[in-house]
């Protein structure tokens, strides 16, 4: 009917002499007929896509159960770039359909970048998203065993699949190894983007890092006068019992001898603790260097009481694990977000979603209230009266001034002062001795997830939604470096001990060293799956540990950027990391209610013995897990004399 239609119009324009009309008639239909066609083409190539991941996936799901697992590795960044290509294309109902068809396959593992990924909403935001263009400008590495290898070829020339062979062979190399199919949590970089990012931190990694411990630093000097004294007591002991012995060899008694000479000797030891450390604790004396920051000169006050805990420190190794002592908020229902123990767990803080900090001080908790007034005045009128006999109830100082959640508390390392940081974009200096606030500082744009002081105080750094970690000296109100270079919030920070670097975790899955001189990145890690939400570094300024969203701690040496032991520490987030006075042990802490204990000595000795391997193979070992029964662990941190403190807030309904 519609061909007779055509033939009749075509044969009355001809007819009538309108010829121009015919031939732009003629050219309307063409194109019309040009746009079926490729419309077909079009929903045809879409169609390619669903069907060949759909029976891609059937089949991964349905091989032998001892490459089942190796083979799933593929599904999600072929899953990715197939709803990526069909954005490129212009499919957007398309692709949302695929996209929301297969997600829940990959919802356990990645949720956080689903939900990124989710917003793409036209091919223009495949430039504009980092995750996206990260993506999109980088390969995936999949490590497979050579049978592995060999099923996925073998069921793609069969197929003859070729939407996904294009995607596969674009966008994914395969790193392909003999022997039998390894455990997909025995090998953190199973599956990990090259290209760029990995070019990138080769070249950023090879710079010169100075890793050492602060030259002349307090410690250093006390310990030189340790040793010098050390000296001067064993050389009068041998003087003393070179004597004794002349006289007790004239009596005959050497039993005597000996027990005298074991007494001086255990005097000698119980005075300095140094020869109670253990021979596997001292694999590498570290190099000293300067400071490129000025630092602040301890009080002798100070000096006297690190003197006084470096005496009575405790040594610790795989025989002797720490006392912990563990301090639970509550009835917080849900409303503490972070907290901290000063350095000799006299005082504990935490920062709540109502806006409020509080100090809870360890020595007057169960004694009667005193009347205080925050902000250091007496009122006489009957309402001052009345806020102060509130203040006595309370077991705690109340610290008001945010506007908004409070994300992070740290001590200065002598707990006088407090910083808090908030999603009101501003970090806040507190006064410990007076309870008030002393200064309110502004630089990010977005809410600021962690602040921490400077092992040495006077200077703070801190991480925000904005992707940035900035560095702060107590004394300027405006930052004095922005570290600027990762793709997604920097959600959590933390010092070197020579003060130089500071560590950056973030969203975008890498851990980034920060030189605070230039404000440049001196090492970018890459090889956690998750956000990276704690960060730990060990005394000696060597090694770093990292946790993650999904329970996995990463150990790392700075001085090559390299992974040293990376293991499955926890079964969800682990929220804090930290190392023991002598880096032989390693504590973390998570959401799963538990803090483990790790031998961090057998990886330092594994990388001593042979510096050419890259780690992955030596295992961080378990030394001890404890349960808290229902308390998340959000806070640890090792004394000066060793003990470990803990704090967490009991799980609603517990």
């Amino acid at each position: 009917m519609e061909e007779e239609v055509e033939k009749a119009v075509f044969a009355y324009l001809r007819k009538k002499g309108f010829r121009l009309t015919e031939i732009a008639l003629q050219e309307e239909q063409s194109r019309l007929s040009s746009d079926a066609s490729s419309l077909s083409r079009s929903e045809s190539d879409a169609a390619k896509y669903y069907d060949g991941y759909g029976k891609l996936r059937s089949w991964a799901y349905n091989s032998l159960d001892s490459y089942r697992h190796e083979l799933l590795r593929v599904l999600y960044p072929v899953f990715i770039h197939c709803f990526m290509d069909l954005v490129a294309q212009g499919h957007m109902q398309e692709a949302r359909t695929f996209f929301q068809t297969f997600r829940e396959d990959h919802e356990m593992m990645h949720l956080r970048d689903l939900q990124k990924l989710e917003g793409i909403l036209s091919p223009s935001h495949l430039e504009e998203m980092e995750l996206a263009r990260l993506w999109r400008q980088n390969k995936v590495k999949i490590r497979l065993c050579q049978y592995s290898y060999e099923l996925l070829v073998q069921y793609l020339h069969k197929t003859q699949s070729l939407a996904m062979l294009g995607v596969i062979n674009e966008h994914i190399n395969f790193e392909v190894y003999p022997g039998q199919p390894a455990s997909i949590s025995d090998d953190s970089e199973a599956v990990s983007l090259i290209g760029t990012s990995q070019d990138l931190a080769r070249e950023i990694n090879q710079k010169e890092l100075h890793w050492g411990l602060l030259e002349d630093s307090v410690e250093e000097r006390m310990e030189k006068a340790l040793s010098e004294s050390d000296k001067t007591e064993v050389d009068g002991n041998k003087e003393a019992d070179t004597e004794d012995n002349k006289v007790k060899k004239a009596d005959g008694n050497k039993h005597s001898t000996a027990v005298n000479s074991k007494k001086k000797k255990d005097k000698v030891v119980g005075a300095t603790g140094k020869t109670m450390r253990s021979e596997s604790s001292m694999v590498s004396v570290p190099p000293r260097v300067k400071s490129e920051l000025t630092l602040p000169q301890f009080p002798p006050e100070v000096e006297q009481s690190i003197l006084e805990d470096l005496r009575n420190r405790v040594q610790l190794s795989s025989l002797a694990l720490p006392s912990v002592s563990f301090y639970t908020f509550l009835n917080t229902h849900n409303g503490l977000n972070c907290s901290t123990i000063s350095h000799d767990g006299s005082l504990v803080a935490g920062g709540f979603s109502d806006s409020s900090v509080k100090i809870w001080d360890m020595a007057k908790i169960g004694q009667p209230g005193r009347a205080s007034n925050p902000q250091g005045e007496n009122g006489s009128m009957q309402g001052m009266h009345s806020l102060a006999s509130d203040e006595a109830k309370r077991p705690y100082s109340l610290l008001q001034g945010h506007s908004g959640p409070v994300y992070s508390v740290s001590f200065s390392p002598f707990a006088d002062f407090l910083l808090s940081s908030s999603s009101d974009n501003t970090i806040r200096l507190w006064s410990t001795r007076l309870n008030a606030n002393l200064v309110s500082y502004k630089g990010h744009n977005f809410p600021v997830w962690d602040a921490q002081f400077s092992p040495m105080g006077h200077y703070f750094a801190t991480a925000s939604h904005d992707r940035t970690a900035r560095l702060w000296s107590v004394e300027r109100i405006q930052p004095l470096r922005v570290m600027a270079g990762h793709l997604s919030d920097v959600d959590c920070v933390q010092w070197h001990p020579n003060c130089n670097y500071i560590v950056t975790g973030s969203s975008d899955k890498t851990v980034r060293l920060w030189d605070v001189q230039t404000g440049n990145c001196a090492r970018l890690f890459i090889g956690h799956r998750s956000m990276v939400l704690s960060l730990a570094i060990s005394p000696d300024g060597r090694f770093m540990a990292s946790g993650d969203e999904d329970g996995t701690i990463m150990l790392w040496d700075l001085s090559t950027g390299r992974s040293v032991s990376p293991i499955i520490g926890h079964s969800s987030c682990v929220w804090t990391l930290a190392f023991s006075c002598e880096g032989t042990l390693l504590a973390s802490g998570s959401a799963d209610c538990m803090v483990k204990l790790w031998d961090i000595t057998s990886s330092m000795k594994a990388l001593k013995t042979d510096d050419s391997k890259s780690g992955p193979a030596s295992r961080l070992r378990l030394l001890k897990a404890l349960p808290t029964k229902s308390t998340p662990v959000n806070t640890l941190r090792f004394s000066r004399r060793n003990l470990l403190f803990a704090a967490g807030a009991l799980s609603t309904g517990s």
